[in-house]
């Protein structure tokens, strides 16, 4: 926890302008790796099961549209 605590304490003294950047690049970065984690997850077949009870509630008719 040493690193997360030096950025912790980096970040506090940012002026608003550098947190209003760190804070973008952290929102596309975090979701970047969101996106490599699910896509990992799908070619992994982690989200089958998931993928088919929701083919087979729809097809039930226990869906309602958005």
């Amino acid at each position: 926890m040493e690193k997360v605590e030096k950025v912790e304490r980096e970040v506090q003294e940012f002026s608003p302008e550098e947190l209003a950047t760190f804070r973008q690049w952290f929102a596309s970065f975090d979701a970047e790796a969101w996106d490599r984690q699910f896509e990992a997850d799908v070619k992994a077949g982690k989200l089958d099961a998931l993928a088919e009870r929701a083919l087979r509630d729809h097809a039930a008719a226990k869906s309602t549209k958005l």
